[in-house]
């Protein structure tokens, strides 16, 4: 079971530190018993005998003050489910329902990975398996609930494929309802000599699905059918970024106006003024997410922007940093503010809390995860003072609370 270790002077070097919470405490139920109170935390991670990894953990969040400021951690609570490689995860909050690709290539015979359906307990949070099905490609690395609630969208590394999966209303997977297998290579013969999906991003309408494919240089774009679970080129059919860039995740800014890609292999921001109505990406700049007199690996992995659309941050795995930007209200370019260490080894995937005020960042090779609070005026990162271990973390999502009306 995981515990917490506490981060120590470096961190507190960093900012102010909190309160470290205790390791032994239990989950917290509503009066009756029946539910969560607080939010939580999943963990998806690397499953191998070297990590000793077992699958996706589970952790509460609490928040305590220190010093007259908010400081936020995560108390272990142990395995939520056995699972291989549950490299990426959503949540659905409404059903209480957890996804997570496994990260395999080979799944009930096939040459393919396969995507994993949970039930959340609502008294423990615990996860039990609902069923599996495949994802249509080999190595799947990333999954998007779409805002509809009735299609995953798979993107398979290795397969260099895309997949449309049902999703039922009791949260069970049902039939693959599309699949494009990409073609094609770029420049970096090591890295690029087929196509490669990293990630799905849909539009604020749901109409419109991006692709990012690292093997291929180029964002595609399908139009998206909800009802039918179907994808269909876009017109323009895909938007190129820099040869040998490596494209890997796409967000949009929360007013939809301007689009942001990180590129895995030079370390770059590309930033994308958006057409809505035609779904087109047109490049307004590219900017280096590491210092200027860096020299070292280059190798970008998350992209997120906080609710206000005021700062983006991404995640550096050559000098395990989180870069944040300050982003113009008026053009949508980026303002490089700062790198700050996350306290660990090679950052991957970062989640925000639900009430986005913190934000909680991998560390693969370290196998830590550490929290921080976001400042909203400036966007500076006040880690907490205390590092949650888990083993081989690769992916960190939140499940608020049930409403009172559920």
């Amino acid at each position: 079971m995981p515990i917490k270790t506490p981060v120590g002077l470096l961190v507190m070097a960093l900012s102010l530190s909190g309160t470290a919470p205790s390791s032994s405490a239990q989950p917290a139920t509503t009066a009756g018993g029946t539910a969560m109170k607080d939010t939580l935390a999943y963990v998806g991670t690397y499953t191998s005998a070297k990590s000793k990894s077992k699958g996706i953990y589970l952790f509460q969040v609490q928040t305590d003050q220190a010093l007259g400021v908010e400081s936020t951690s995560l108390v272990p609570l142990g395995l939520a489910a056995e699972s291989d490689n549950p490299a990426f995860l959503a949540v659905d909050p409404k059903r209480r329902v957890l996804f997570a690709i496994n990260e395999i290539n080979t799944f009930d015979g096939q040459a393919s990975g396969s995507v994993s359906a949970f039930a959340i307990d609502p008294a423990t949070g615990k996860l039990a398996l609902l069923n599996q099905r495949p994802s249509r490609g080999t190595g799947p690395c990333h999954l998007l609930l779409d805002r509809s609630g009735r299609n995953l969208l798979v993107a398979n590394y290795g397969g260099g494929s895309i997949a449309v999966i049902r999703v039922e209303p009791d949260g069970h997977l049902g039939e693959s309802t599309a699949f494009v297998q990409h073609a094609g290579n770029s420049i970096n013969r090591a890295r690029q000599a087929g196509p490669h999906a990293h990630g799905t991003t849909l539009d604020a309408a749901n109409r419109f699905a991006f692709v990012c494919d690292l093997g291929l240089d180029q964002i595609l774009t399908y139009r998206f059918d909800a009802d039918k679970g179907t994808l269909t080129p876009g017109d323009p059919a895909f938007t190129a970024v820099k040869p040998g860039a490596g494209p890997r995740h796409l967000v949009f800014r929360p007013d939809g106006r301007f689009a942001y890609v990180f590129n895995e292999m030079h370390s770059t921001v590309t930033v994308f003024a958006y057409d809505a109505a035609a779904g087109r990406l047109s490049e307004v700049e590219t900017v280096s997410s590491l210092p200027a007199n860096y020299e070292g690996t280059k190798s970008g992995a998350e992209i997120a922007i906080v609710p206000s659309g005021k700062f983006l941050f991404v995640s550096n795995r050559g000098n395990s940093t989180l870069t944040r930007f300050e982003i113009d209200p008026t053009k949508g370019t980026l303002n490089y503010l700062e790198a700050q260490p996350t306290a660990g080894r090679t950052p991957r995937h970062f989640g925000l809390t639900p009430s986005s005020q913190h934000l909680a960042a991998a560390n693969q090779d370290s196998n830590t995860i550490l929290v921080s609070r976001i400042d909203p005026a400036t966007g500076h990162l006040q880690p907490s003072g205390v590092l949650a271990d888990v083993p081989s973390p690769v992916c960190v999502v939140f499940l608020p609370p049930a409403t009172a009306s559920r």
